[in-house]
C-alpha cells in the first residue's frame, strides 16, 4: 500500500489530533472508520478504496503513536495481521502496532433519522481559504455562526450577543427563510476542510434542528462528518 494513501486516510479521520481512538474495519474493496469526538458534539466516516489491507477489524487506541511509527517507513509498505498486532514493513523495516480491545474504542451512534438540510453553503477554495485563515486570526474563538436575513447570509467566527472581536464573512447560501443564528465547532470545521482541502466533491449543509452535515469526494476517498449545535 502507498504510505501517502493511508496518510490521507489517517488525516481525514484524525483531523489534526481531534480524534485518536477508532476502530478501522477493513474489506476486499475498502479501509473505513467511524469517529466521534470527546464532547460528543462531531461524528464522522471515513472511507478509503484499497484491497491491500487486512480484512477485519482494529482497535487503535493512540492514532498519533502510529502516526510517529509509520513515519520511519518508506513510500511503500506491506501490511499483515500479526499477534495482536498489525505489522507495516517496508524492504528493510518492520513497525509492530499493538492493537486495543474493542471495548476501549469510544461507541459512534448510527445517525438513524436526521433532520431536513435546510441550508446548503459552497465549499469552494475561496471559502475554504477564507475560514481557515480567520479562524487562525481568532484562534480562541470556539465557534461559527450561521445567520440569515433577508436573503443575505453570513457566517461569523466569535458571534456573541455582547461586543467581541469577530469576523463575518458573507456566503452565497441556499436557505429558507431567515436564521437569527446557529453555532457549531470551529476547530472541527477547520480541521474538517484542511484535510479535505482540494476534494472534487464538497457540501456543507445545516438543518436549523440543530445539526451540520459535510460531505467530501476526493478520489479515492470519501467524508462525511456531522456537527451538533453548539449553544
Amino acid at each position: 500500500m502507498e504510505k501517502n494513501k493511508l496518510d490521507g486516510f489517517i488525516s481525514r479521520y484524525t483531523l489534526g489530533g481531534s480524534i485518536e481512538s477508532v476502530m478501522v474495519k477493513s474489506t476486499d474493496t475498502n479501509i473505513s472508520v467511524r469517529m466521534i469526538s470527546e464532547d460528543k458534539t462531531l461524528l464522522g466516516e471515513v472511507k478509503v478504496n484499497e484491497s491491500t489491507f487486512p480484512n477485519g477489524e482494529f482497535g487503535i487506541y493512540t492514532t498519533s503513536q502510529l502516526k510517529s511509527l509509520l513515519s520511519v517507513l518508506d513510500s511503500n509498505v506491506d501490511i499483515t495481521e500479526g499477534k495482536g498486532s498489525i505489522v507495516f514493513s517496508d524492504k528493510g523495516t518492520e513497525v509492530n502496532y499493538m492493537l486495543a480491545a474493542p471495548s476501549v474504542i469510544p461507541p459512534v451512534p448510527d445517525l438513524k433519522q436526521l433532520p431536513e438540510f435546510n441550508i446548503e453553503i459552497p465549499l469552494n477554495d475561496d471559502f475554504v481559504s477564507k475560514f481557515v485563515k480567520s479562524k487562525g486570526a481568532l484562534s480562541d474563538a470556539d465557534t461559527f455562526t450561521f445567520m440569515s436575513k433577508g436573503g443575505k447570509s453570513k457566517i461569523v467566527l466569535n458571534y456573541s450577543n455582547i461586543n467581541t472581536n469577530r469576523i463575518s464573512m458573507n456566503v452565497d447560501a441556499v436557505c429558507e427563510g431567515d436564521v437569527e443564528g446557529i453555532s457549531f465547532s470551529s476547530e472541527y470545521l477547520k480541521g474538517i476542510l484542511l484535510a479535505n482541502k482540494g476534494a472534487g466533491t464538497s457540501s456543507l449543509k445545516i438543518s436549523t434542528d440543530g445539526l451540520a452535515k459535510l460531505h467530501f469526494v476526493d478520489g479515492d476517498y470519501e467524508s462525511e462528518y456531522f456537527l451538533v449545535e453548539m449553544k
